[in-house]
C-alpha cells in the first residue's frame, strides 16, 4: 500500500486544492493543500525511486497545475482537473512504484 500512497497524496492534492480554493474562494488555502500533498507526495516518490525521479515526478505534479488554468479554458474547470490529475496518476503508477 505505501507504494500507491505517493499517487493518492497527488491526486488528492490536485483535486482537493482546486475544490478548497473554489469553495472556499481562498486561492492561497487551495494552494497550501497543492503543496502539501505534492510534499507528501515527494517524500513518498523519494523513498520509493529515488531523489531524481521524484524531483521529476513532482516536476510532472507541479505542470499539470499550471497546465489546466489555461485548459480550463478550452473544456472546464472540473475536467481539465480532472483529465490532468488521470495523467498524474497514470505517469505516478507507472514510474513512481517501488521496483520489485
Amino acid at each position: 500500500m505505501s507504494a500507491l500512497l505517493p499517487t493518492v497524496y497527488s491526486t488528492t492534492g490536485l483535486i482537493g486544492g482546486f475544490k478548497t480554493a473554489q469553495a472556499t474562494k481562498n486561492r492561497p488555502l487551495g494552494g497550501a493543500v497543492l503543496a502539501a500533498a505534492g510534499a507528501a507526495a515527494f517524500f513518498g516518490w523519494k523513498k520509493n525511486r529515488g531523489a531524481c525521479t521524484a524531483t521529476a515526478l513532482t516536476t510532472t505534479y507541479l505542470l499539470a497545475f499550471g497546465i489546466s488554468h489555461p485548459l480550463a479554458k478550452k473544456i472546464g474547470a472540473w475536467p481539465a482537473v480532472f483529465s490532468l490529475t488521470g495523467a498524474v496518476a497514470i505517469i505516478s503508477l507507472a514510474c513512481g512504484r517501488k521496483r520489485k
